[in-house]
């Protein structure tokens, strides 16, 4: 029988996508909440002795993690043989060390509840900054896929004479990568993170780009502080207007309308995570995973 999966939450376009493109059968199952909150999962489709996937971007972990691992447990006790999971937004990566004595190094424990539940997983440019790889969290084959493909393509169509800008030092090689598949110069920052919510920038010298449309490009805006901090520094040096792309947008509080009212022209998402702002397709990416499992 060949392999089946299921989009968990808000998934539409991705789920489409992969049913017009990959050889899988989409599977059914009710999902509701009891009066108390709890979760109540139900599988409608047959799972037992065929591969299983569930699609679930991991964007608010905290409502959705424990429906994710019921759903995984519950597919494996109907017979799955294997249960994939594709998570096209995957958190908890930001605390991968102890930076205070005391703190929880969620990022560890995380990897550890889905590696428990899950055969393999595959995501989209997760937020690794002190990690080279996945495989140093998480026990199962984990695959990384990179938006810089899509990203170069949309700007190639629509930001003419594009400076691509990284939000810091270890963003150098990924956005050195998209300028050059655009033709594009690029500059990073230099970025002083101050707490959760604030953020220290400086640029470097843009007087030979001042007839260039600035392009700031992020893995994650969530409170969008560092690209807030850049526009304010591009508006001092007189560039043009700038555009914002992040790959996933998680814009906490109304950092989404803060950036647009500061001064971007643009605010421009990937699409994995549903929002007014997706304008990037990476489904192809998951697609093309898919078909050469």
């Amino acid at each position: 029988m060949k392999p089946i999966i299921f989009s968990l939450f808000d998934n539409a376009k991705l789920i489409e996508t992969i049913k017009e493109r990959c050889a899988y059968e989409i599977g059914e199952q009710t999902f509701r909440q009891f009066p108390d909150e709890e979760s109540y999962i139900k599988i409608n489709s047959v799972v037992k002795n065929r591969k299983v996937i569930l699609l679930a971007s991991l964007d608010n972990p905290n409502i959705k993690a424990l429906p994710l691992l019921f759903t995984a447990q519950t597919v494996k006790e109907l017979g799955a043989k294997e249960v994939g999971l594709v998570a096209p937004y995957l958190a908890y990566m930001r605390q991968d060390k102890q930076f205070n004595p005391g703190e929880g190094i969620t990022s560890k424990y995380f990897a550890a509840l889905l590696s428990q539940h899950f055969d393999w997983l595959v995501t989209i440019d997760p937020h690794l900054h002190r990690k080279k790889s996945l495989s140093e969290l998480y026990s199962i084959p984990a695959t990384v896929l990179h938006g810089s493909v899509p990203i170069a393509k949309w700007l190639k169509a629509n930001v003419e004479n594009p400076l691509i800008i990284g939000p810091d030092k270890e963003s150098e090689q990924w956005v050195s990568d998209i300028a050059q598949q655009v033709g594009a110069p690029f500059i990073v920052l230099e970025k002083l993170r101050k707490g959760d919510r604030s953020v220290e920038i400086s640029l470097p010298s843009l007087n030979q780009y001042h007839n260039l449309t600035p392009v700031l490009i992020d893995d994650i805006i969530s409170t969008g502080k560092t690209m807030l901090e850049t526009i304010i520094h591009l508006k001092n040096a007189k560039t043009k207007p700038p555009v914002c792309i992040g790959v996933h947008g998680i814009f906490a509080e109304n950092a989404y309308e803060v950036l647009l009212t500061t001064g971007a022209t643009k605010v421009i998402t990937c699409n994995t995570i549903k929002h007014v702002s997706n304008a990037i397709d990476v489904s192809p990416l998951i697609v093309n995973f898919l078909n050469r499992r």
